[in-house]
């Protein structure tokens, strides 16, 4: 138990310093709009909504928000200005426990399926090969042996961070040359986990941010020839989001949902930006679930993403 401690608190510490930038931002602006101010009166609430629309939580998801919060002062009649934190943390807890999904507890994947195939998406430089390589790692670190398949053939930097990434992790890299067919890579790495009795298999795709018909049918292409080797796959379509990138994060999820069926989120380098908000508009909006959030350069800063703790922590919670 006490071994179980010291990693729950080593992961939360990892949380709050992630986040640390979103919330100091946030409870800065958030100080100046209750500044004399005794109560949470309409104009309390128009500068709250200011607060989270400039720090990415998007505009629906903050109109969202700020009704909630005008139900509670109308039903409670009085609403200090000091409660108003707690207000928020709860009522943004409350709102994305509505998604359409419960949390992930660990860095797992379901005993009946195996492999299990990941196919990951997402534009260059939102830290897709990175993620993949943080994936690996964990699930190498739960006794899972993995596969990863380098389908993104139309830059050689991309096979070759993925290179790096597999004798760093130590597990096999299945590519081919400059400019193969992504589908057919797809389909050896498939293949070799099957005929090696894998636990999971990752396959990078093409990070492009081309026309949405095209992208539809380049990853229809690889998913297709994936269902022939091993069927129904892939099991999960994950998105890799930057969370820096503020709203241009809400632009690429659409895109991207447009293009392909995505099952799952993966938001990064939250640590490095004062946007985290984005991960609460996102959860939001798309109700895809965020599964996982980067707070870091290190091999073990990619995290499960759990609503409450992300709350708690920007928000001061206990």
């Amino acid at each position: 138990m006490a071994l179980f401690n010291i990693f729950s608190k080593k992961k939360k510490d990892t949380l709050d310093q992630g986040l640390e930038k979103t919330k100091s931002n946030i409870f800065s602006k958030l100080t100046r709009a209750v500044a004399g101010k005794s109560r949470v009166d309409d104009d309390v609430l128009d500068e709250l909504e200011e607060v989270l629309v400039t720090s990415d939580v998007g505009v629906d998801t903050t109109l969202k928000i700020i009704e909630r919060i005008e139900e509670r002062v109308a039903r409670d009649k009085y609403v200090g200005t000091n409660e108003l934190t707690s207000i928020l943390r709860e009522e943004i807890a409350s709102l994305l426990t509505e998604n359409n999904s419960d949390d992930i507890v660990e860095f797992s994947v379901p005993e009946d399926k195996k492999p299990y195939v990941i196919m990951v998406v997402g534009v260059n430089g939102v830290g897709k090969t990175t993620t993949i390589g943080k994936l690996a790692h964990q699930f190498k670190e739960k006794g899972l042996s993995v596969y990863l398949g380098a389908a993104d053939t139309f830059r050689a930097a991309a096979v070759e961070q993925l290179d790096i990434w597999g004798d760093r992790v130590g597990v096999p890299v299945i590519k081919q040359k400059m400019g193969a067919d992504p589908a057919s890579v797809a389909f050896d790495t498939l293949s070799s986990a099957k005929a090696n009795n894998a636990d999971v298999v990752i396959i990078d795709t093409a990070g492009r941010l081309h026309n949405k018909v095209s992208l539809m049918n380049e990853l229809t292409k690889i998913k297709n020839v994936m269902s022939k080797v091993i069927p129904d796959t892939p099991n999960e379509v994950l998105l890799i989001l930057d969370g820096s990138t503020g709203q241009n994060a809400f632009e690429q999820a659409k895109h991207f949902t447009a293009a392909t069926e995505v099952t799952a989120l993966a938001i990064t380098k939250l640590d490095g930006t004062a946007k985290g908000g984005v991960v609460i508009g996102i959860s939001d909006q798309f109700k895809i679930p965020v599964k996982y959030i980067g707070l870091g350069e290190g091999i073990d800063d990619l995290q499960v993403f759990r609503r409450k703790e992300f709350v708690d922590s920007l928000f001061g919670g206990e």
